[in-house]
């Protein structure tokens, strides 16, 4: 649900700068990333914003961006980066997401916590836990191999990895999505636990209708618009032929509290 919102964001800022933005839109067996890239070049278009695509995955083919850098075309990346490739990006600090859940959980006492995450080669995934591993050794605290499950970010990808985690006892769930905390509520009442007072669960991105769940999702905002904007202010500067910061540009996530945390139960 969070891409939608990025494109919205992303368009409204084209527009305002006189440019005709064009939503290249992803489904599975539909149009390959690579086949758009082509499509766009023949199209001349004057640069390319990526929101979500296989340059957030480390072992995925990445040679239509390297097509579109021989090319000179402006090209800004959303949430990753790809090695040898210095695309501008901009990103939303995933260690300091983290922290900010574990921090979280731990004040409530939750002393068995737990990562749902996506792919193995997926980047925010891979920062994520690296972040969560700094965070819990920082607290005097362990993040074992087996409090950590990989899934393919939907409800149902949440669910299944999460039942595997309360299998094991895990009381705090931290999710790498808004659709998997919700696969992870939905596991947490499968199993006849009750959220949050058996099971707490944080989300991540703050999208659409979190606060319309039940109980309300505890969930760590991604700043939209600031993102979106700046996005369009990188690829619009490499437009007018101006210099930019061929870096990652880290904007600060904000921890929303709702109702799917709570003090940890008294076993």
């Amino acid at each position: 649900p969070i891409f939608p919102a990025f494109a919205e964001v992303i368009g409204g800022a084209l527009a305002q700068q006189g440019l005709t933005p064009v939503l290249c839109t992803q489904t599975k067996g539909g149009v390959s990333e690579a086949d758009y890239v082509e499509l766009l070049l023949q199209q001349q278009v004057s640069g390319v914003v990526f929101a979500g695509g296989l340059f957030a995955q480390a072992d995925a083919p990445h040679d239509h961006y390297r097509l579109l850098a021989e090319r000179n075309i402006p090209v800004v990346l959303i949430n990753a980066s790809i090695e040898n490739l210095d695309f501008p990006c901009i990103a939303c600090d995933d260690a300091v997401a983290v922290e900010q859940s574990w921090r979280h959980l731990a004040s409530l006492g939750h002393e068995r916590i737990g990562l749902v995450l996506g792919p193995s080669d997926h980047i925010p995934s891979r920062r994520k836990l690296d972040a969560a591993h700094h965070t819990a050794h920082a607290a005097g605290m362990e993040l074992p191999d087996t409090h950590v499950e990989r899934a393919m970010f939907s409800l149902e990808g949440g669910q299944a990895a999460a039942t595997r985690l309360l299998d094991r006892g895990i009381t705090g769930i931290i999710c790498a999505s808004d659709p998997l905390a919700l696969g992870a509520i939905r596991a947490a009442r499968r199993r006849g636990h009750h959220v949050p007072h058996h099971v707490s669960v944080i989300g991540y991105d703050d999208s659409a209708f979190m606060t319309c769940t039940e109980p309300p999702l505890t969930t760590v905002r991604q700043p939209i618009e600031a993102m979106g904007r700046a996005a369009v202010d990188l690829l619009c500067a490499q437009i007018q032929g101006t210099e930019v910061p061929h870096r990652e540009l880290l904007f600060e996530p904000e921890l929303v509290v709702r109702g799917s945390t709570a003090q940890a139960a008294v076993r």
